[in-house]
C-alpha cells in the first residue's frame, strides 16, 4: 500500500487524526510532594512584595546557525510553503546562563574556554561562574545575598558536592535544589 492510501484510510475511513507525541521528564510521587512542600514554604515565608527574593536561573544552548527545536515550530499559511531548512550535523553552539526577573536581568554569562569556544557546564565551570560573575554582580548591584533564596535544577554540575559547598556558603539555609535545604 502506498503512503497516500494508508493516510486516506486512517483519516477518512477510520476518522484518525495525526497527533504529536510530547516527551516530558518523568516525575515520581516524591517529586510532586517536594514541589508542593517548596511552594507551601515559600508562600508562608514570602508575600507578593518579596517574591523577587527567590532567584530562578538556568543556562541554555543556542546554535550559531539559528537552529531551533523543530518540535515547537509550525507554519501557519493558506498553503504549505514546502520550505526545507538545512542544518549542519554538528553546529557550533554557545552556552549562556542568565537570570531574568521583574527586578531585572543578571547576565548573560557565556560558558567559554580561553579561545572563546563554547564548553559544557561542569561543576568547576559552574563554581567559577558563581564566584567570578554572580557574586560580584550582586555586589555591583547592591543586592543583599543574605535575603535571597537560590533555586536551581538538579543537573550534576549544579548539585555536585563542590558546587553545593560554594552555594551553601553564598546562600546558607536558603537553597532550593536537589541536596539543598528545600528539595
Amino acid at each position: 500500500m502506498s503512503d497516500c492510501i494508508v493516510h486516506q484510510t486512517l483519516h477518512e475511513d477510520l476518522n484518525f487524526h495525526p497527533y504529536k507525541m510530547v516527551m516530558v521528564q518523568a516525575i515520581n510521587d516524591q517529586d510532586t510532594v517536594n514541589r508542593k512542600t517548596v511552594c507551601e514554604v515559600l508562600l508562608n515565608m514570602l508575600d507578593n512584595d518579596n517574591l523577587n527574593h527567590v532567584l530562578i536561573m538556568d543556562e541554555a544552548n543556542f546554535h550559531h546557525c539559528g537552529n531551533v527545536n523543530s518540535q515547537n515550530c509550525r507554519y501557519w499559511a493558506t498553503e504549505n510553503p514546502c520550505n526545507i531548512h538545512q542544518k549542519p550535523l554538528h553546529s557550533e553552539t554557545v552556552i549562556v546562563w542568565c537570570r531574568v526577573a521583574s527586578s531585572g536581568v543578571i547576565g548573560p554569562y557565556f560558558f567559554e574556554d580561553e579561545a572563546g569556544r563554547a564548553v559544557t557546564v561542569n561543576s568547576a565551570r559552574y563554581i567559577g561562574m558563581l564566584c567570578t560573575f554572580l557574586e560580584p554582580e550582586f555586589q555591583r548591584l547592591g543586592v543583599e545575598m543574605q535575603t535571597l533564596w537560590f533555586q536551581q535544577d538538579g543537573t550534576m554540575a549544579h548539585t555536585a558536592r563542590t558546587a553545593m559547598r560554594v552555594l551553601n556558603k553564598m546562600f546558607p539555609a536558603r537553597m532550593i535544589s536537589r541536596r539543598g535545604n528545600l528539595e
